[in-house]
Formats: structure tokens, C-alpha cells, sequence
């Protein structure tokens, strides 16, 4: 179909003041993870308005979408991420990835009679969890049995094909003590404080003793209640990751043990919640993914300038589950935002940028012609089709 391409981008551009007010309107109001009700109902209200079969509020989850168009044995799904970072908005660029992967759905599904395939978009909801996020969830209730390949597009300050996506899980732990009056009557009481900062100690002095693709970071939502009162209960939230899902478990016993070291050194008791539904490492597809490089290069995009930074670069989501059931990808396009990077104020400003716009074509119409090179390439189209037999 040498006529799917160009009509692929006609009508990403038929209906691109549609797409870029979506972004805009969900970067102006920014909604946490599980919350995102109007990013959900915006993305809806337009897959609806161009012909997809929408159903809202699906998986149990009030804010997960899934919209159909087409009936071809190929199926192909993209996912939409819409929620934000607290404090900051949307800081990862989740407005963007949401626009671009409905405006590749809409075009795709444009030609999807032609190409015999079903194109699906999934309102995937928190994202930025870093635990039992949106798509995980998913799989579980099997909302991917049948897809044959999924895709998405994620703003960065660079453009990637394979950027290093990790596994990560996100828990909290909480301490409980007991209170007293901190001048008075000091020996009364346990002190939940003193006991995360024994926890906090002991992560940094595991830290040489883990291996340098590994991350702990966190944070102290709550450290007590008045200076005057010795702290009964303190409770922070930490993630943690690796490169393997195997290598976070080992991970995950060394963190444990410094929160419990900071139980036994003071005798509070200590509680860990979630952190049982971890994000996995991406397996990324290299053949999709050549299709998306050669697409993305037409279109003028360049994957050589991320090549330094590429050295240190780490990140996780849930997208990391998805590809390891079906053939995936999820690269990295750029914003020119350098020098600001994801989860910063500054990043989030950039968002709504020309720049940001350009990448918003640009990641959907690369999307979309990555959808025509797999429907029209025997080679491809015949893996994907047997790979879930």
C-alpha cells in the first residue's frame, strides 16, 4: 500500500488542532495517578468522535479506557499514559504521550480495513505509582490477551530507540513507637524518628555493597507530630531498582533489613505495605523497534546525539510488564529541553512548547507508519500473528 503512509499523515494533520488541545488541556490540569478523571474523559470524548468503540471505566479501575477501531486479524495496541508527578504537574510528559498515541490510533484506524488490523488504545492510569500501576492491573485481568504488539512514545531530552528501562517496586514502611513527653518523660517512650534514621543510616552504608546498576531512593512522609512529643509513628516511601526483575529481589531483602535493623535498635514495631506488584525490565523488540528508527529518521529525528547520556540513563514503568508478554517498544523522543530533564518544573514547562508540538507530530505519525510496516511486511505481520498462537 504505498498511498497508507501519506495518508497516515494526513490525517494525523486533519486533525491536529484536536489533538494538540487535548495535550494542552491535560498539561493545564494536572491529576495524580488513579484521580486523572478528566484526562481520561478527554481522551475518550475524542477516540469516540473519530469512530472508536470506547468503554470507560474498565479493569476496575474508574479512569482505564479501552477503544476499538477496525476488525483485522492483527492487533495492535497503544498505550496512553495521562497521569502527573505531585508538586510539579506534568513533568514526565504524559499530556504528550496520551496525544500521540491517540493521534496514531486515529490514523491508523483510518486505514485499517486495508491493512486487516484492530487498532486498540488503553487509558492506562498511574503510571508514576512505581507499584501495581495501570498496566499492570491490566494484565492481570488479561486486557492484552490477543494483542499481538504494543507500542507507546515518551518525551525525553533526547531521542532513543532502546532506552534502559529498568525493574523497580515502590512500598512504604511504617514505624510504630510509642509517644511521651520528649523533656519530662523521655524514657517512656519509642521512638519511631530514631528508628527510620537507623533505617536511612544503614541504606547508605549498604550502598557499597550493592551493585552500581542498582537505585534506592526515598522519601519521609511523615515524621512525627510536635517536637515536645517523642515520635510514635514515622512512615516514608522508597523505590528501589535493579536491572532484572530477579536481581530486585536480592535488592529488596538487603533494604528490608535496614528498616529492620531500625526496629530491633530502637523496639518499635515496623510495617512494610505494597511494593508486591514491581514494574519490569523492558524487553525491548528490535524489530519493531528498527521500523520506529527508520520512520522517526524520515520524519527528521536523530538518535545519535543521546548517545552519551545514554550511558547513565535509567528509568522504569509498567510498560516494562507489557513487553515482557507481548512484542513492545517504547522509545524516547525528544523535546529540546536540555538542560532540564524529566521530573523537573522545567521539563514540565517545556511540555507545551513548539517543540513539544513537533515532537507530538512527529511521535504519531512514526507510531502510525510503524503500524503500516507491520501490517504490510509479511515477515513482520507473520511473526507477530504466530508468536500468540
Amino acid at each position: 500500500m504505498p498511498s497508507a503512509k501519506p495518508a497516515a499523515q494526513e490525517s494525523v494533520k486533519a486533525r491536529w488542532d484536536d489533538l494538540v488541545s487535548l495535550s494542552e488541556r491535560i498539561h493545564a490540569t494536572p491529576e495524580l495517578g488513579f484521580e486523572e478523571e478528566k484526562a481520561s474523559t478527554w481522551v475518550s470524548e475524542l477516540l469516540d468522535a473519530n469512530g472508536f468503540r470506547v468503554e470507560h471505566g474498565v479493569y476496575g479501575m474508574p479512569t482505564a479506557l479501552v477503544a476499538r477501531a477496525g476488525s483485522g486479524p492483527l492487533h495492535i495496541a497503544l498505550c496512553a499514559e495521562y497521569d502527573s508527578l505531585p508538586g510539579m504537574g506534568h513533568a514526565c510528559g504524559h499530556n504528550l504521550i496520551s496525544a500521540m498515541s491517540v493521534g496514531a490510533a486515529i490514523a491508523a484506524a483510518r486505514l485499517a480495513d486495508d491493512l486487516g488490523i484492530t487498532v486498540t488504545v488503553f487509558g492506562t492510569p498511574a503510571e508514576e505509582v512505581g507499584d501495581s500501576g495501570g498496566k499492570i492491573q491490566m494484565l492481570e485481568q488479561d486486557a492484552f490477551a490477543g494483542m499481538h504488539a504494543a507500542m507507546m512514545v515518551h518525551p525525553a531530552p533526547f531521542d532513543a530507540v532502546q532506552p534502559r528501562i529498568i525493574a523497580s517496586s515502590m512500598f512504604e514502611v511504617e514505624y510504630t513507637g510509642k509517644p511521651a513527653h520528649a523533656a519530662a518523660f523521655p524514657e517512656e517512650g519509642i521512638n519511631a524518628l530514631d528508628a527510620m534514621t537507623i533505617a536511612q543510616t544503614a541504606i547508605g552504608l549498604i550502598r557499597q555493597h550493592i551493585c552500581p546498576t542498582d537505585h534506592v531512593h526515598g522519601i519521609c512522609t511523615h515524621g512525627g507530630d510536635a517536637p515536645n512529643i517523642i515520635p510514635a509513628r514515622t512512615r516514608a516511601r522508597y523505590m528501589i531498582r535493579s536491572d532484572k526483575l530477579e536481581e530486585l529481589q536480592r535488592l529488596r531483602d538487603k533494604v528490608h533489613r535496614c528498616f529492620h535493623a531500625g526496629a530491633v535498635g530502637t523496639g518499635c514495631k515496623v510495617e512494610f505495605i505494597g511494593g508486591t506488584k514491581p514494574y519490569a525490565d523492558m524487553v525491548h523488540d528490535l524489530q519493531l523497534g528498527s521500523l520506529y528508527e527508520r520512520n522517526a529518521m524520515e520524519l527528521g529525528r536523530d538518535f545519535t546525539h543521546a548517545l552519551p547520556m545514554m550511558k547513565k540513563f535509567a528509568a522504569s514503568t509498567d510498560m516494562g510488564n507489557v513487553s515482557q508478554v507481548l512484542p513492545s517498544i517504547h522509545p524516547l523522543i525528544s523535546i529540546d529541553s536540555l538542560p532540564a530533564t524529566n521530573h523537573q518544573p522545567e521539563f514540565a514547562a517545556h511540555c507545551v512548547t513548539p517543540s513539544a508540538q513537533k515532537a507530538l507530530y512527529d511521535g504519531a505519525i512514526a507510531m502510525a507508519w510503524t503500524i503500516v510496516d507491520m501490517a504490510t511486511n509479511a515477515d513482520v505481520r507473520n511473526r507477530l500473528l504466530q508468536a500468540q498462537k
